[in-house]
């Protein structure tokens, strides 16, 4: 018997980017913090969509192992990380052909209600623009986004990774 993964827990906008790039694409929800585990069925999924996915970038606060490089549809994909230059909340894919994606993170440990809602939020192609923080700072009730700051914690590492 085989054992194939989940299919990632996605909502993307209806539209490519424009010219005048929003600040997120939509929204991923992974199952857990494992990024070693959630990164291949995320970029397995988007890579036919938005052209072969070259690189994928992220905050460490919220990922306690962050790998070099992941496998998907049978190429290599260089992981990277930024401390300060990207959004704790976001993920940035990197595709040859049709440039940079922003994805809003959901931290897995959110209920599937608040998630439903986040999700929406982050790829309704017609509302206002919002970052990653600020949609998951209006999900909490005290309007702060540290509620959320139940994973990995803070994650000492030099300043950048790509």
């Amino acid at each position: 018997m085989s054992f194939r993964s989940p299919t990632a827990r996605l909502a993307l906008k209806p539209l490519p980017p424009s010219p005048g790039h929003v600040e997120l694409d939509g929204a991923w929800w992974p199952r857990s913090r494992d990024l070693t585990q959630e990164l291949t069925p995320l970029a397995d999924v988007l890579d036919p969509l938005w052209g072969r996915i070259t690189r994928i970038a992220v905050n460490p606060r919220y990922w306690p192992i962050i790998p070099r490089r992941v496998f998907v549809n049978g190429h290599v994909v260089k992981v990277g990380w930024f401390t300060s230059e990207l959004d704790p909340h976001k993920i940035l894919l990197l595709s040859g052909t049709s440039g940079p994606w922003n994805l809003l993170v959901v931290p897995p440990e959110t209920d599937d209600t608040a998630a439903a809602r986040l999700m929406a939020a982050a790829s309704d192609g017609t509302g206002p623009r919002s970052t990653a923080s600020a949609l998951m700072a209006a999900e909490q009730p005290d309007g702060t986004a540290s509620s959320y700051d139940t994973g990995a914690g803070p994650v000492d590492r030099p300043a950048a990774g790509m």
